[in-house]
């Protein structure tokens, strides 16, 4: 019996694959300008943290970016919560029932508008989507005197309607869960739901909406993001102080800042909090931001 050369019984280890990384300046070129970018948007975070401690006096008399020498940041939040008969509180929960509620509701239209228009041909499909691209182009600004014009005909003006239909409407959502959709929603997957006997109401609601979890997550948070810092459509709504939301009622207090200069000290304490709800929000969400949901579910 004849042996093999032990270079032959020897079985070849599969060669590791080459990682090319970039050249080191371009690494240190990015680092830098991602740092420059961080302060960038840090800074004025830790301004509000910092004139938190600060009472009216020592906003303007000490050094913006360092504490107060008798920092008190709880009470001089508790006083923001307390001032006028808590209607801080109102203003936030304002803010929560409009960016919450509409947020919600205009991820879910996008999304069902998104699925059909990446889903299902119809006659006209590509008209409809453009004219959805030019509700992207156009600004909200151009749109608030005609939306006031039309609530006020209908009744509706200085309520919470008058915000939050608006605010349910999304031409970039629609955007992206169409592409999103066409992307990452098989036409293989629905043709054997439908095959099993599924309807199209279920597979959307079982499947396409499942499938399309980064994208929701995504038009959510940027909805959200946009009617907490609405500041125009609300301006152009609301008269009744006790439907503003959190940016409206705090351009009301500085607008009173000059005759009662504690005002300006509310209106930096009652920004810093408005701030934690968008910070709890991005944290919490920003795991489902996952690709490739899709992977693996239908053989090749």
């Amino acid at each position: 019996m004849t042996r093999l050369p032990a270079r032959a019984r020897t079985p070849r280890r599969p060669a590791r694959a080459r990682t090319t990384q970039p050249p080191v300046r371009y690494r240190i070129i990015t680092a830098s300008l991602l740092t420059v970018a961080a302060l960038y948007f840090l800074t004025p975070v830790y301004w509000l943290i910092v004139s938190t401690t600060k009472n009216s006096a020592d906003l303007f008399g000490t050094f913006g970016f360092w504490f107060s020498a008798h920092p008190r940041p709880l009470d001089h939040l508790a006083d923001v919560l307390t001032y006028d008969h808590g209607i801080y509180l109102r203003w936030f929960a304002n803010s929560l029932l409009y960016a919450g509620i509409g947020a919600v509701c205009a991820t879910l239209l996008s999304a069902a508008a998104g699925y059909a228009l990446a889903k299902f041909p119809f006659r006209g499909r590509e008209a409809v989507f453009n004219v959805v691209l030019a509700g992207v182009l156009i600004p909200g600004t151009a749109l608030a005197l005609p939306l006031y014009f039309l609530f006020s005909s209908m009744g509706l003006a200085d309520t919470y309607w008058a915000v939050l239909i608006p605010s349910t409407v999304s031409p970039f959502g629609v955007y992206l869960c169409r592409i999103y959709a066409a992307a990452a929603v098989p036409d293989s997957l629905l043709e054997a739901a439908r095959i099993d006997g599924a309807g199209e109401a279920r597979i959307f609601g079982g499947l396409g909406l499942r499938l399309m979890t980064p994208a929701l997550v995504t038009v959510f948070l940027f909805q959200f993001v946009h009617i907490w810092n609405n500041y125009f459509l609300p301006l152009v709504m609301l008269s009744d102080s006790d439907l503003y939301p959190i940016q409206l009622g705090l351009t009301s207090w500085t607008g009173y800042a000059d005759r009662q200069p504690v005002l300006y000290q509310y209106t930096v304490g009652g920004a810093f909090l408005s701030v934690l709800p968008l910070m709890v929000l991005m944290t919490v969400l920003q795991r489902y931001w996952r690709t490739g949901l899709t992977e693996g579910s239908v053989k090749a």
